[in-house]
């Protein structure tokens, strides 16, 4: 299946301007939130109505854990219920079609539990703070339609590393924005269907971060998780042999 053209959300978040300005991609349509609003399904509706896509990237979610975990309410009803919206559409407008429309949806390391590390794909998911378990819920979702990919990611900005410390002693398999774009933009044309971990080897996340930022200081965990006052994961790194076997295949 060729994709002619792109249906993404969340074009206005980082992820989503990075997979814009990449240039990897066919013609994307990148309605504002004011055009598509995953938690208004009429505004989903008229939308889909009024344009024709063959694959979906969806990156608009609610990203930020503090707020998530601050009010829950509004993480439920845009990343679970938000993703819900959307997947409804699409099953309709596949039915009208009469084909398969591609859908990424880009969810996170978050649904692991973040404790053991080297997570695979059927391990189970227990996520550790309430975006993660917003998160999980979108992938059930998701795994309503027929021809989807779930990326389970944690990524990072090379050039906007605005922390000055990071622990020796959390770990996990962050990878590099653009890292990432490209990654999607070889599952996008691939046949695999169901859910990977797109990650790298596991580090210390001052090993990650240190390699960008030189300035950058050595703490401890419990710094980070006293600083930041919302559960987080010591360690999420994960198991990516499946994201490796392909990404060696298409090379």
């Amino acid at each position: 299946m060729k994709i002619k053209k792109i249906l993404l959300t969340g074009s206005s978040g980082k992820l989503g301007k990075a997979i814009a300005n990449s240039g990897q991609f066919p013609p994307l349509l990148k309605p504002s939130r004011d055009m598509l609003d995953i938690t208004n399904p009429k505004t989903i509706r008229e939308y889909f109505s009024e344009n024709d896509f063959d694959a979906v990237i969806h990156c608009a979610a609610l990203a930020r854990m503090k707020e998530c975990q601050e009010d829950p309410e509004k993480a439920v009803q845009t990343n679970l219920i938000g993703t819900g919206n959307l997947v409804i559409e699409v099953l309709k407008k596949e039915k009208k079609l009469q084909e398969k429309i591609r859908f990424l949806h880009v969810s996170t390391d978050g649904v692991y539990p973040g404790i053991k590390g080297d997570y695979s794909e059927n391990d189970a998911a227990s996520p550790y703070n309430k975006y993660g378990w917003t998160k999980l819920g979108a992938e059930c979702a998701v795994k309503l339609l027929s021809n989807y990919c779930i990326i389970r990611t944690a990524f990072f900005d090379p050039d906007n590393i605005r922390f000055n410390k990071s622990a020796t002693d959390a770990f996990s398999s962050k990878v590099p924005i653009n890292y990432l774009v490209e990654a999607i933009a070889t599952i996008l044309n691939h046949n695999f269907i169901g859910t990977i971990n797109i990650g790298s080897e596991r580090k210390s996340d001052y090993e990650i971060y240190k390699e960008f930022k030189l300035s950058l200081q050595p703490c401890r965990f419990k710094d980070v998780a006293e600083e930041a006052k919302i559960p987080l994961a010591k360690d999420s790194s994960m198991n990516s042999s499946i994201w490796k076997k392909i990404e060696k295949e298409t090379k």
